[in-house]
């Protein structure tokens, strides 16, 4: 859950790396949420509620381009590789470019750690 939430403090920065597991936890809580809702909405036979589900839709948008972009970055790769369908899915799941690249440092590193582990 902290994933998650550390993507929507991020809300719109496209800017820095994101590891994998930031990617996926925050993609994996998503996709719970929004199908919670649906099950909830009917399960309860209660169609209206199926408009919230839209808003949070809307409402993760942004952090969840946001977080692809930053994911692309860790890849060593453009932002703008997330709108190339098959190749993104390959970006998204390979290992992140060792050591710092032109979008900063890489969040895997030990130090980097230490400084999160600081902030928090």
């Amino acid at each position: 859950m902290n994933w998650y939430l550390k993507v929507l403090k991020q809300y719109a920065t496209f800017t820095g790396r994101a590891r994998r597991k930031e990617y996926w936890m925050f993609f994996l809580f998503n996709i719970i949420i929004s199908y919670g809702i649906m099950f909830i909405a009917i399960g309860l036979e209660m169609p209206s509620l199926s408009i919230l589900s839209s808003i949070y839709s809307l409402a993760v948008l942004i952090p969840g381009i946001a977080v692809g972009v930053r994911r692309m970055h860790d890849a060593g790769k453009s932002g703008w590789f997330l709108l190339i369908p098959i190749y993104n899915l390959i970006l998204a799941c390979t290992d992140s470019e060792a050591g710092s690249n032109k979008w900063g440092p890489n969040p895997k590193s030990q130090t980097e750690e230490i400084n999160q582990i600081g902030q928090e």
